[in-house]
């Protein structure tokens, strides 16, 4: 099998912004991957790229665990082609009451939303420092800027995944390797969304357009951040619809 010549690793990439990462790094040329807990769950993802003519695989890993996470990175590389991209985008978007939140809920929500960024963003550095290029990604949220009602367990963990991305971006900068930390300050227009509002009872169809944030949106944003010149590198970038309060 010949070597791809740029892919995109996503890690923790669903069937929302993952996906539709993978569509708009996919139509831009890039070999994409897909890692996620279990793979099998990026089938139908990967029929439509393959569909279009666009190369896809899919690893099931496990983010939390530093072995995993290295075999990724080493597997890819070794056998489908050099990571320029690298997306973070795991996470458990956790509401429950302090009393409510347990020591292992709090350290779950940390372990997948922080931990494992760190993991996967240290081991995309490893690969690209040696190569002096490449754009490591991470999804974060209105929590990574300030704690809500029921909110302790994922803000912390949002807020340490900041400080990792903007530890990383200050170090790896001057190296060439560009560092992007993307807050979603907004519902995002997805299944799992629609789900939730109706089961709050909202009626969707009374929404109004644009009032949610496309996956679209979001990952033109990403594309257009690995595609700053290097003289005016952008390290956050904040999102959220025009009917947004904030």
């Amino acid at each position: 099998m010949s070597k791809a010549e740029k892919v995109a690793l996503l890690v923790g990439a669903g069937d929302a912004i993952g996906a539709a990462v993978a569509k708009r790094f996919a139509q831009g040329g890039f070999t994409v991957c897909i890692a996620r807990r279990e793979a099998e769950k990026s089938h139908q993802l990967g029929e439509e790229l393959r569909a279009m003519g666009h190369p896809f695989y899919a690893f099931s890993v496990d983010a939390r665990k530093e072995e995993e996470v290295q075999r990724l990175f080493a597997t890819v590389e070794k056998e489908i082609g050099p990571i320029e991209v690298c997306l973070f985008n795991a996470g458990s978007n956790v509401n429950k009451p302090l009393l409510e939140t347990t020591e292992k809920l709090f350290f779950k929500a940390w372990e997948l939303a922080c931990y494992a960024g760190f993991l996967v963003g240290r081991e995309a550095a490893s690969h690209m420092l040696p190569r002096g290029r490449g754009t490591i990604l991470f999804t974060g949220a209105t929590a990574s800027l300030r704690g809500g009602t029921g909110f302790a367990a994922f803000s912390a963990a949002k807020f340490g995944l900041r400080a990792v991305a903007q530890a990383m971006a200050r170090e790896l900068g001057p190296k060439d390797i560009h560092v992007v930390h993307l807050i979603i300050d907004a519902a995002i227009d997805s299944a799992a969304i629609h789900q939730r509002l109706k089961a709050s009872g909202v009626d969707t169809a009374t929404i109004k357009p644009d009032s949610l944030t496309k996956t679209s949106s979001i990952a033109e944003a990403y594309w257009f951040a690995h595609h700053q010149s290097r003289d005016g590198w952008t390290h956050e970038l904040d999102l959220r619809p025009s009917a947004e309060t904030w």
